[in-house]
């Protein structure tokens, strides 16, 4: 028989870490060595562990997903990561696989399709689903925000108003008025609230 493929969780939701190690040690291909409640901990454990591959959550604190992956990469250019999440927004699945990760499944997944991804990843190959490809698609063709048009559009979310923004962010009221036309034109929205409801239902900006 074949060896296990080592997996490593990474969970900030112990019952949902707890479940994932219960299906995956029910399967005769796959060994779970070690688990993790939070980015930093899975940067820990991973150097002591070196799983075959890890399921990676991307939203935790102090040390989310996407930071964890590109840390661990960055000593061990080979590591395998799945990320395994609620979030399905374009820029989410955009940072995760640009920080290196090789799969991405939403948390509703069959524990075949789970054991799947963790077959094909281990294998040294990518398995991004259909329907999260067609919003990567949409995102890579779409037009990219400036970082300080991402700091603007994260006061919209807040509820912040462009003189409020401006002063966050030290520059003129009218600086910022033309950040907002920008980015609503980039977005292809008519208004500050249809913005802020992209940028949630996207994963351009998380509400916290």
């Amino acid at each position: 028989m074949a060896d296990k493929i080592r997996v490593m969780i990474v969970d900030d939701h112990h019952v949902v870490r707890q479940g994932l190690a219960a299906l995956l040690r029910a399967s005769d291909a796959v060994e779970v060595v070690a688990e993790a409640a939070d980015g930093r901990e899975a940067i820990q454990r991973w150097g002591a562990h070196a799983p075959d591959v890890t399921l990676m959550d991307l939203q935790m604190q102090p040390v989310g997903g996407v930071e964890a992956i590109q840390r661990i990469r960055a000593e061990h250019p080979n590591a395998r990561f799945v990320v395994l999440t609620t979030y399905d927004g374009d820029e989410d699945i955009f940072r995760a696989l640009q920080a290196g990760a090789k799969g991405y499944l939403l948390k509703g997944m069959t524990l075949d399709e789970l054991l799947e991804t963790v077959r094909v990843v281990h294998s040294g190959k990518s398995r991004i689903p259909g329907a999260i490809a067609e919003k990567l698609a949409d995102r890579v063709s779409g037009q990219e925000l400036t970082p300080r048009e991402l700091e603007v559009l994260e006061r919209i979310v807040a509820g912040r108003s462009n003189r409020d923004a401006a002063n966050d962010l030290g520059i003129s009221e009218t600086t910022v008025k033309t950040h907002v036309n920008s980015l609503l034109s980039k977005l292809g929205v008519a208004d500050r609230t249809h913005a802020a409801t992209l940028a949630i239902q996207r994963g351009i900006v998380h509400l916290r």
